[in-house]
């Protein structure tokens, strides 16, 4: 049976208004990864205790600066959490793969 795919949203330490898109709430600041339905972050924070805002309608693929999303005022994404979640940038490394395991 293969995992099922995780749908990563957003938490972030501040917020501002896109005013250009319809007054849509957008990150700003720290960004982490949120799995919806959890009360923490995927590096273990605390929602409520840190005071991060959720974001359920952002991904966490739009807060890269190349894609062109959400990532206007993002100033640092977590690096426990990207590696969990998936990095897409020029320090991307390829995620780690077993090449010929013994038998």
């Amino acid at each position: 049976m293969s995992p099922r795919p995780r749908h990563y949203a957003v938490a972030a330490s501040g917020r501002w208004t896109d005013e250009e898109e319809g007054r849509r709430r957008l990150p700003a600041g720290e960004v982490h990864a949120w799995e919806p339905g959890m009360n923490q972050t995927v590096c273990g924070l605390s929602l409520s205790r840190s005071q991060l805002d959720r974001f359920p309608h952002v991904t966490w693929s739009d807060t890269f600066p190349e894609s062109g999303g959400a990532a206007d005022r993002v100033q640092r994404q977590c690096p426990r959490c990207a590696s969990v979640a998936g990095r897409r940038g020029g320090d991307a490394r390829p995620r780690w793969q077993r090449t010929r395991p013994r038998p």
